[in-house]
């Protein structure tokens, strides 16, 4: 199983020091991968209908999580990146193809692409996008993007996406796998279909393995292989991080592969301060 640490936004403020020093200490305490949530533009929350109910603000920070993992790629040896997850419906699907596969290439293949739908409409009109088709829009984007990636000229005509005898030049060197994000049972559903694996985020380990058991019994449903699809549990801190082996361990019985841990929301208010807590939690998961 492979464990990653996810990246404190919000709780850094948008420094970019921060970022070198971050990314350096997670690939020096020996995480496997470093995973960025994703929002383009924070909204106001008041006054708007419909009302937006997720949990991020005009004051909450993020970086792109392209451009940072481009800069970390040139700066670590051995360390992973994972989008978790990029709101992919809100972006031009052949410019995500084209980001996607350079990360891929100038990394030496460390990217796994983790893909969502997101709930911020503000954000989607923002960037001209509709919000109440990003459902079917992202399932052929990933279609697209599959062809993108491996085909040497592509011709694609699609509900939303329109390629006309066109390359994405150069291609990725190895496959990048694309993962879903998300909580609700269409999100399952088109997982099982079309995704590689699936991002768990939040709630406690005894939820996520029944959601798990569920998706995994849509992908067998499909005909498509349990084992070759992967599984991710974005661990909040809920006793502690003494707790973390036992929810590792039963993560990893029911066929987890992938366990993410946060520091935010712990009230470390400093970049010394989450890179302690990480120290703290590869001491205790007794990593290399």
């Amino acid at each position: 199983m492979q464990v990653g640490a996810v990246y404190p936004q919000i709780e850094l403020r948008g420094d970019p020091s921060a970022v070198r020093r971050l990314g350096l200490a997670v690939e020096e305490l020996g995480f496997d991968y470093l995973l960025a949530y994703d929002h383009v533009l924070g909204a106001v929350h008041a006054d708007r209908t419909p009302q937006l109910t997720g949990p991020y603000t005009e004051h909450d920070p993020f970086h792109d999580p392209f451009v940072m993992f481009a800069y970390l790629a040139a700066i670590t040896e051995r360390l992973q990146f994972a989008t978790g997850i990029l709101i992919l419906p809100q972006r031009p699907t052949v410019l995500v193809a084209r980001q996607a596969a350079d990360l891929e290439l100038l990394s030496g293949g460390r990217l796994r692409l983790g893909v969502g739908i997101g709930w911020n409409h503000v954000e989607y009109e923002a960037l001209g996008q509709q919000f109440g088709t990003r459902g079917a829009r992202q399932e052929e984007q990933i279609w697209l993007l599959r062809r993108l990636f491996t085909e040497p000229v592509v011709d694609f005509s699609g509900r939303f996406d329109r390629v006309d005898r066109a390359a994405l030049v150069p291609r990725p060197a190895h496959p990048i796998p694309i993962w879903l994000g998300g909580s609700s049972e269409p999100a399952y559903d088109r997982a099982a279909r079309l995704a590689d694996g699936f991002i768990f985020i939040g709630g406690d380990i005894d939820r996520t393995i029944e959601a798990w058991t569920r998706l995994r019994d849509r992908v067998h449903s499909v005909g498509r292989s349990v084992e070759d699809f992967g599984a991710e549990y974005v661990a909040r801190p809920q006793g502690g991080r003494g707790d973390l082996p036992a929810e590792i361990d039963a993560w990893r019985e029911v066929g987890g592969t992938h366990f993410s841990v946060i520091t935010m929301g712990l009230g470390l208010d400093s970049i010394d301060g989450h890179i302690d807590y990480l120290a703290s939690v590869a001491n205790v998961l007794s990593l290399p």
